[in-house]
Parts: structure tokens; sequence; C-alpha cells
């Protein structure tokens, strides 16, 4: 259980490293609520973003002036005309050990522009191939697939493990994503000999030192296949700030098979000009300046074992107080969870019952918002998509916020919830 004063003397540290990147710190008093931690981080982004216009007013999209190379915080870049070779030196977002090496990291203006250039450049290499697809993958990732993606044949497995391991003469690509449930990215973990062409894992919804990266590319390695990381980094490396959209692609070496390897740097390759090609390159503005040390990471994984904290205890809570709207509690990223409407209703409608929800723990002083995404300092409502049942839920994302703080939300949620959508009341409280 994180305390109120526990809690702020962590957000401190955090406001402390935002500050510190500005070259003209801001002057800011300790905060002594989580509403003044929020506000404070936010001024703080809002102003980093100016100043880096101010300081950069130069380095048009047409590089018509270059006064020197462009940085932000450790990151280093250098393009010519729209940044269509736009090179970046920096640190990684990930917390790689020594038994993982990235061959190569192609930056995007977002993650659905990575997933989007890679899977389309893997048309040359792969003119006819499998994307096994395991339940609960992100939505627009599959909508990606069927539409634009013709060359890749999307089949839809049910979690077995045997469906990972079948031989076949087609090509065949297995995406896995953090936002499964958990049952299913563990299934896909198992057994032998998985007879797979290349990984396409999305991080997004795992932080960046996760043991679940780690154990993917210790499974990929076991086997011998090519891996890929693609990554939003707008959520979980921005230490809550969304700082601004920003992707990548990391192209995680093949130690055995130079074949593989081969395969890979074609791959990588051919998705640098896809990104050319698209006009997805990122730009450099979007770079978080404060990555990359010691401090950074400490605090990254301190605020998302929070988070996690809290969702497991919702988990629990909510599997009690609202047994029958309960819908996936259990995500392998642990940092949201779904509610069920009882009746089965179309997106704006979902979008409603959030909103309306938000409305009314708002107006209670509750640090709760009506948006999108996850990884906030303050909790958030939206529509989700239930893309195995088809079915709309509403998605409760767990923030960072201290223990008390989180059950007085939590507690609101079900009393509201068992007002508007439970035919029963009730009021068991968090466990």
């Amino acid at each position: 259980m994180e305390t109120l004063e526990t809690y702020l003397g962590r957000k401190c540290e955090e406001i402390t490293l935002l500050n510190a990147c500005l070259a003209n710190p801001l002057a800011l008093r300790r905060p002594v609520s989580a509403s003044e931690v929020i506000e404070q981080k936010f001024h703080i982004a809002a102003a980093l973003k100016a100043e880096h216009e101010l300081h950069d007013w130069a380095l048009t999209e047409t590089a018509w002036a270059h006064p020197g190379r462009l940085r932000s915080g450790p990151f280093e870049f250098s393009y010519d005309y729209q940044r269509a070779d736009l090179g970046v030196r920096g640190p990684s977002f990930y917390q790689f050990d020594n038994s993982a090496a990235a061959k190569a990291t192609i930056y995007t203006s977002s993650g659905m522009a990575a997933i989007s250039a890679l899977l389309l450049a893997s048309a040359r290499i792969m003119p006819e191939a499998d994307i096994l697809v395991l339940p609960g993958a992100y939505g627009e990732t599959v909508e990606l697939i069927e539409t634009h993606a013709r060359h890749l044949r999307l089949v839809r497995l049910d979690g077995a493990v045997g469906e990972i391991n079948c031989r076949t003469k087609r090509r065949r690509i297995l995406l896995l994503d953090s936002c499964m449930p958990a049952a299913a990215f563990q299934s896909a973990l198992h057994g032998a000999n998985p007879q797979i062409d290349v990984v396409i894992f999305d991080t997004t919804c795992f932080s960046s030192g996760s043991g679940r990266i780690r154990r993917v590319l210790n499974w990929a390695r076991r086997w011998d296949i090519p891996a890929v990381l693609v990554r939003s980094h707008t959520k979980l490396d921005s230490l809550g700030l969304e700082y601004g959209r920003l992707g990548s692609a990391v192209f995680v070496a093949c130690e055995k098979s130079l074949a593989k390897q081969r395969m890979l740097d074609d791959l990588a390759s051919d998705m640098r000009n896809a990104v050319r090609l698209f006009g997805g390159a990122a730009l450099p503005a979007h770079f978080p300046p404060y990555i990359g040390t010691n401090a950074y990471r400490l605090l990254t994984d301190r605020r998302v074992a929070a988070i996690l904290r809290n969702s497991r205890r919702t988990a629990r809570y909510f599997a009690s107080a609202l047994a029958t709207s309960s819908a996936e509690l259990h995500f392998a990223h642990g940092l949201y969870v779904t509610l069920a409407p009882k009746r089965m209703l179309d997106e704006e409608q979902t979008r409603k019952i959030a909103a309306h929800l938000c409305d009314d723990l708002g107006k209670a002083g509750l640090p709760i918002r009506h948006a999108g995404s996850f990884g906030f300092d303050f909790a958030a409502a939206e529509w989700f998509h239930d893309s195995t049942r088809n079915r709309y839920l509403v998605r409760i994302a767990v923030p960072d916020l201290p223990t008390p703080l989180w059950n007085r939300i939590a507690r609101a949620v079900v009393e509201w919830w068992s007002a508007h959508e439970e035919p029963v009341a009730l009021s068991r409280r968090p466990c």
C-alpha cells in the first residue's frame, strides 16, 4: 500500500527530473495533492515543447538551415528534406540485457505508423505469408491486415499451442500483442519448435523493462526466430505526459542462422523505404528529453509498478463487487480492466456511458477523465471493443495514484455502475 506522502515524494522526484530538462526551470512548490502533481507535470511538458520550438526554429521541414545537429536531451538527429532520411542517435527506450542485441531501430510518427510500415514492407520478402493472430490482438492492427496487407493471410488462432507448432509450406508471421488477455499471451510461449519465420511483438502496453519482453526475446532466441519489437512511446515511456506521438520498430539480431539474419536486414531496409514513401518519419520534437538516465528508468519502473498494484486490487474487487458486469479483468499488461453493460450497445452508446461515469465522479472531485489510452496519473474511462465476442465494453484505465485515493475511485466506480447498470447495488469494499 502506497500512502499519499510516499506517492507525493515519488512524484516530486519525477517533477524534478522533468523540470531539470528546461534551460530555465519553473519555480514550483512541492505538490500537496494528486491534482497538483498532474497540473505541474503538464505545465513542464508545455514549457519543454515551447522551449524546443524557440530554440530550433531554423530547422524546418525543408532543412534550409543547419546551425549544427539538432538535439533533444540525449538524442541527436540528422536529416534532409522532410526527414525522409531521419537518423537518430541516442539511448534505447528498452532495457535490453547483454543477451539481446538490437540490430536496427527505426523511429516513426506513431505506433500504428511503425506496424503499418513494417507489415506493408514485408510484401517484397514475403509475397505470400500467413500472419497468426491470437485472441485479443489490437483491433486496428487486425483491421490494417484485413484491409491493406493483402499479401498476408490472416489466421485467427484460438490460443492453442499446436497451431503455432504446425508445419506449413507458407511463410508464417506470429503477431504477439501486449494487450491480449493474459491466458492467450501465456499460451503462445509454450510448446517446442514453433514453426514461425518471424515474430512481430507489439510491446506498447508493457513497460520497456518488463520481464515479459525479455521472456519473448528469450523464447525467440531459443528457437532461432527473428523478432521485431514495435511500440508506441506515447503511453508508458513519457512519465505519464504523452509527450508527443512517437513509435518505433526494433529489429533484434538472430544469432544462429545467416539466412534469417539476412531476411531481417532486408525487412529493416524495406521498412525504411516504406517510412520514407508513406511520410511516416518521426518528429525530433516528440523525443522526450528526459529518458535514458538511471533516474528515469527507476522512476518509470516505480510508476508502472504502482499502476500494476492498483490494477491487481481492482481486478479482485470488481470480480467480487461487479460479478455480473465484469468482462476481461486479466489482460497481459495489467493496465486496465473492462466492464460489460447489461445490454448490447454500439460504440457511441458505450462512449456515452463512459462519459457520464467520468462526469459524475469528476463532479465529486475525483481525478478521473473521459479519455482514451492509459498510463496516466489520473484514472480514465472509454469505450472498448471486444473483438473476440464482438461487443462494446467500458474500459477503466488504472492510474498511478496513491492506494487510498485509488480505492476511493474504484469504490465510486462500483457504486455508480451498481446504480446505473447492475440490477442489485452491491457495497463490498476493495480487498
